[in-house]
């Protein structure tokens, strides 16, 4: 079971399955030569070469020559996560002009699809890194309760970002985070899995059915239409107590 975790850990680091049998490989037996690292790999020689250099490449594996052999050897675990963060650093430089040619290319009423925990993620993080004010209705704790780690991430950086949330929510519901979020119920509303969020020109609206799943609507007309509609419920509907 251990060794299917650290085969997903680095599948998800972007390891091929050869590098990945390889560099275990080398991390279980040591300093040992190509043709040995194949066999015990399971995998042919031109491949084990081929995985051998793409791990140098990477400076996951080191060599030393003793006579004319070259002896490979893995660098210590800890060196993934420098690799990570190298990999972060990377991806950073480039955001700024992702962004810009993302933005040149926008198109007006921009709908995407989202599906899972990591696609509701999304969407959450979407929330928190665009806006300011944030105007909800339908909830009822389901965010809390399917994703408790993650939503107590989500208040962080509510607080972080001094992001504000009005929350209208059915007479019989509870709510108890009253420092970034303002309430106000409305009676007879039966409860539902869908819930709508209005940010900025976007709706987001998430359904926690079992296999949550979510839409941006990025539409500054109907984002204004959502929100006068929101606001007409907000006075309407009576105070928190």
């Amino acid at each position: 079971m251990e060794n299917e975790k650290i085969i997903k850990v680095l599948e998800k680091l972007g390891f091929s399955p050869n590098e990945i049998k390889v560099y275990l490989t080398l991390n279980d037996h040591g300093s040992t030569k190509a043709g040995r690292i194949a066999k015990l790999a399971s995998i042919d020689r031109s491949s084990g070469y081929n995985a051998l250099k793409s791990l140098q490449e990477k400076g996951l594996v080191s060599y030393v020559l003793i006579g004319k052999v070259k002896w490979f050897q893995s660098v210590g675990p800890r060196r993934l996560v420098e690799y990570l963060r190298e990999q972060e650093e990377d991806v950073k430089a480039i955001i700024p002009d992702l962004q810009e040619r993302h933005k040149a290319m926008k198109i007006e009423g921009q709908v995407r699809m989202f599906k899972g925990i990591k696609g509701v993620k999304s969407i959450f993080l979407d929330i928190a890194r665009t806006c300011k004010d944030n105007f909800v209705f339908g909830s009822e704790g389901q965010f809390s309760e399917k994703m408790p780690e993650f939503a107590m991430q989500f208040d962080r950086l509510k607080k972080e970002n001094k992001i504000h949330t009005r929350l209208l929510i059915r007479k019989d519901r509870k709510e108890l985070d009253n420092k970034t979020t303002s309430y106000r119920y409305i009676p007879n509303i039966s409860e539902s899995p869908a819930v709508t969020n209005i940010y900025g020109n976007k709706i987001a609206i998430i359904i926690w059915t079992d296999e949550p799943e979510g839409v941006i609507i990025e539409n500054e007309a109907a984002a204004k239409a959502y929100k006068s509609y929101f606001d007409f419920m907000w006075e309407k509907a009576s105070k928190f107590k």
